[in-house]
């Protein structure tokens, strides 16, 4: 024999009466009659075939029943409502500007993009990578979202996750032992860039540019190549490239702050996907690490 099936209008009306232990506050809260809502319980409990309250003139009391009934009540009508809302949100429509770093708009956000527009499948996402500086002071006329790196403890935007500023180069080439030391680093207005020339004329070691530009994948290539040494970020760090320390003679970096803006007046389409990016950018990143770490350790046999 099937279970009988709970409609929501019905738990609905029987939650406001076990709130308010009245048939008359009951029908006000739910804009019906006493009558209406007598008749929505007198419906449940026939479906039930059990007695959900004790009436008496005076008071209007939970049973037994209708205590066991209360608590699965509300998490059905929860339920019912987070999934209509889901269902409605998915027919939100808009285009959102989104301005990220390059490293974090190759490596790191397509994938939660995908999770996103599988979810709101009619907001189309437009996104710009560069160098994010000059990114939070367009926000309205270019961008209606920025992740963008700051200083640490800046306070800039909502933090999202912090990164260590960290020295590359190719894996088998030792180039960090060249006087000068060759650079290969983004234009002016990047903050590693800064960092890096700073980091070196602090310690007194003289350094050249051997080369600049604003792609990510070239200036790696150049890392990767041993041709200079660059600069990245610990979590989203080339496995093409070998990391340097102190140990190395390079002196230590500062770290930075990942940082979330937002434009003012931001759309429904733009606040739902700056909360899923806010949300899983630095479970995301944590996951990467550990797949990094396991596949690291995992020993070569050669035949």
């Amino acid at each position: 024999m099937s279970a009988p099936l709970l409609d929501p209008d019905l738990l609905k009306a029987f939650v406001a009466v076990a709130d308010s232990r009245s048939f008359t506050r009951a029908a006000s809260q739910l804009n019906r009659t006493q009558s209406a809502v007598s008749m929505q319980i007198k419906r449940l409990e026939e479906r039930l075939g059990v007695e959900l309250f004790n009436r008496t003139k005076a008071n209007v009391d939970l049973s037994s029943a209708g205590e066991g009934l209360l608590g699965y009540a509300r998490r059905i009508l929860t339920l019912n409502d987070e999934a209509v809302g889901k269902l409605r949100e998915r027919k939100i429509e808009g285009v959102v500007r989104l301005g990220v770093m390059d490293d974090y708009g190759t490596l790191i956000v397509p994938p939660l993009l995908a999770s996103f527009v599988a979810c709101y499948p009619l907001v189309h996402v437009e996104m710009e990578t560069g160098l994010t500086s000059s990114m939070p002071s367009r926000l309205g006329n270019a961008y209606d979202l920025v992740i963008a790196m700051h200083p640490e403890g800046s306070g800039e935007g909502e933090f999202l996750r912090r990164e260590q500023a960290a020295w590359a180069t190719g894996a088998f080439h030792p180039v960090e032992q060249q006087n000068p030391l060759p650079l290969a680093l983004y234009p002016q207005g990047c903050l590693f860039r800064k960092w890096a020339i700073e980091a070196l004329d602090a310690v007194k070691r003289p350094w050249r540019l051997a080369f600049v530009s604003q792609s990510l994948a070239a200036v790696e290539s150049v890392a990767a190549q041993g041709l200079a040494v660059t600069v990245v970020k610990a979590g989203t760090f080339p496995p093409k490239l070998r990391p340097l320390s102190e140990r190395d003679g390079m002196p230590r970096l500062p770290a930075a702050d990942i940082c979330l803006h937002r434009t003012a007046n931001l759309s429904r389409a733009g606040a739902l996907l700056a909360d899923h990016l806010r949300s899983t950018i630095s479970n995301h990143l944590d996951e990467i690490s550990v797949r990094r770490a396991t596949r690291d350790a995992i020993p070569i046999a050669f035949n």
